[in-house]
Formats: C-alpha cells, sequence, structure tokens
C-alpha cells in the first residue's frame, strides 16, 4: 500500500461542514477503489485541506477523486510517514499547526535531516513538538504536523529555518 497526501485549495474558504462533506461523501468510492482515510486538516482561513490515505497506489486516489461532484484545485502525492519517538494516537490528536515546504530541486539527506530535526532547543523554548511528517517521495515536498500554543509561536521558532518553510498554519482536525 502507498500512503497518499491529497491536498486540495479551494476557490472560496472551506468550511468545516465542507470538510465533513467531503469526507463522508468519498466513503463509498474509498471503498470501490480499496483507500483507507486515516485523517484530514482543514486550515483556519479554509484556504487549504490535505487528507491523509493509504492506496493501492496513486491511480487509485486520481480515479476516485475524479468521480466526485467537486472540482477543487487538488494536488496528490505519494509519501513516507515519519513520527516522532513514541507518538501515540492520543498525542497526534492535539496537531494543531501545519508547516509546509516547497523545493525545487529533491531535497538533500541533510536537508531532509534539518527539518526533523527541528524538534531540538528552539522549537522547545516556543513550545513546539513536531509530530509527524509527510516526506514526499519525490523528496520535493514536506507536511509536518505540529502541537503548539499557536501557529505564531510555530513561526518564531523556525524563522531561521534552513531550509525556509512554505507556509505555516493553524488548522482542524478530522479523524475516526
Amino acid at each position: 500500500m502507498t500512503e497518499v497526501i491529497v491536498e486540495r485549495h479551494p476557490d472560496q474558504a472551506m468550511t468545516a461542514a465542507d470538510a465533513t462533506a467531503i469526507i463522508e461523501g468519498g466513503s463509498d468510492c474509498r471503498a470501490i477503489h480499496r483507500l483507507t482515510w486515516h485523517r484530514s486538516v482543514l486550515s483556519a482561513d479554509g484556504q487549504r485541506m490535505m487528507c491523509h490515505l493509504t492506496s493501492p497506489d496513486l491511480e487509485s486516489v486520481r480515479i476516485a477523486l475524479k468521480s466526485g461532484p467537486q472540482l477543487i484545485k487538488t494536488e496528490i502525492w505519494a509519501c513516507s510517514v515519519r513520527d516522532a519517538p513514541g507518538l501515540t494516537e492520543v498525542e497526534l490528536a492535539q496537531a494543531n499547526v501545519l508547516v509546509s515546504f516547497r523545493f525545487e530541486q529533491p531535497m538533500t539527506p541533510a536537508e531532509l535531516e534539518a527539518i526533523e530535526g527541528y524538534g531540538g532547543v528552539c522549537l522547545q523554548s516556543h513550545r513546539v513538538r513536531l509530530l509527524r511528517a509527510f516526506v514526499a517521495s519525490d523528496q520535493r515536498r514536506v507536511l509536518c504536523l505540529c502541537v503548539a500554543p499557536d501557529a505564531e509561536s510555530v513561526r518564531l521558532a523556525l524563522r531561521d529555518a534552513t531550509p525556509p518553510f512554505e507556509r505555516i498554519c493553524a488548522f482542524q482536525q478530522f479523524y475516526d
């Protein structure tokens, strides 16, 4: 099975009800295409929704999304999932800030190590904990789920980060 991220970028802000409708509305299609939904997050401004699925392959996800009624700009990519040591589902449920990285060229091992190493002193001093990272198979995208007092705490902690982040946003989670 393949770990997959589906990023949605709607033209108009989505609400929690919109996100719930997408998640619930796709359950039959997910079953047909053997997709397992794990969780989704909706940015606080409603401009971005990210869903984590497991699928036989990327094409199954593409086919499933084509049968949906909503036409939203969507990015689909395979990834690996990297969790903080000892992460529990209870801790993951507390995640509230998403950090996005995007690269023109595939990440070097040192860049990936730097992102995963953000659990160090700088984050701790701002009470930020990196819980889970989704690393694109092509090494050009990383999404990190963090728990923090707020998105600004994460911005402050990562303001001098190398590589630099693309976007930081607070979010609402949806999961079973």
